[in-house]
């Protein structure tokens, strides 16, 4: 998420409304990089995905006063965001090209998408870097509902009930296409070779 405490959010929004409107830059510094990923795995395109960011910060600048604080700031931009991309994806025929990096930290250095579940696999088993790329070019071949909640919950680290409130939907089906998600990953990452051989006759009985 942010890294921000519903209070600093809060101190912050109220700032913005009393007249302050350089203040808002704390809020966009805070969420850039989250609300970017979001849009970047949604779209697979970086310059949509650097649209849709803008967009979505204007369009919560705008909105600003009609925030009711009843869920985080970080929850109602990433739900805009959501919606934005959505829009956008109607609206517009999915790109085969995909980014295989992420920027998922303070850093200006490029990062692999990692999926926590998977990089715990043993070490000695894997040539990590071509796994993460697979990993990310697999995340894209999912269907829509299951790449999205994967990307909130692995990348910007949303709770379950922070995705239950974006997606409108409740905490159990959170959980249930989170785990469907993952298992239809793993299935395409099983049928590329991905996995060492142990571990891919594991799993193949789990996802058949």
């Amino acid at each position: 998420m942010s890294g921000m405490t519903i209070e600093q959010e809060r101190n912050i929004i109220q700032r913005v409304i009393n007249g302050d409107k350089n203040a808002f830059e704390e809020l966009v510094l805070a969420n850039q990089r989250n609300v970017y990923n979001l849009a970047l795995k949604m779209t697979s395109a970086e310059e949509d995905a650097l649209d849709i960011s803008q967009e979505a910060f204007l369009k919560a600048y705008r909105l600003l006063d009609t925030f009711r604080g009843e869920s985080r700031f970080s929850v109602w931009l990433y739900r805009m965001t959501h919606n934005l991309c959505i829009d956008h994806l109607r609206k517009k025929p999915r790109q085969t090209a995909s980014s295989l990096t992420m920027y998922s930290d303070d850093s200006d250095d490029p990062h692999d998408l990692e999926i926590p579940d998977i990089r715990n696999l043993p070490e000695q088993s894997l040539l990590r870097n071509e796994m993460r790329k697979t990993i990310a070019q697999s995340i894209n071949e999912l269907e829509p509902n299951h790449r999205e909640i994967l990307v909130m919950r692995e990348i910007t680290d949303m709770s379950y009930a922070e995705i239950a409130e974006t997606l409108n939907i409740n905490e159990g089906t959170v959980k249930s296409r989170l785990a469907r998600a993952r298992k239809s990953l793993v299935s395409i990452l099983l049928k590329k070779g991905t996995f060492p051989e142990g571990f891919r006759q594991k799993e193949r009985k789990e996802v058949e």
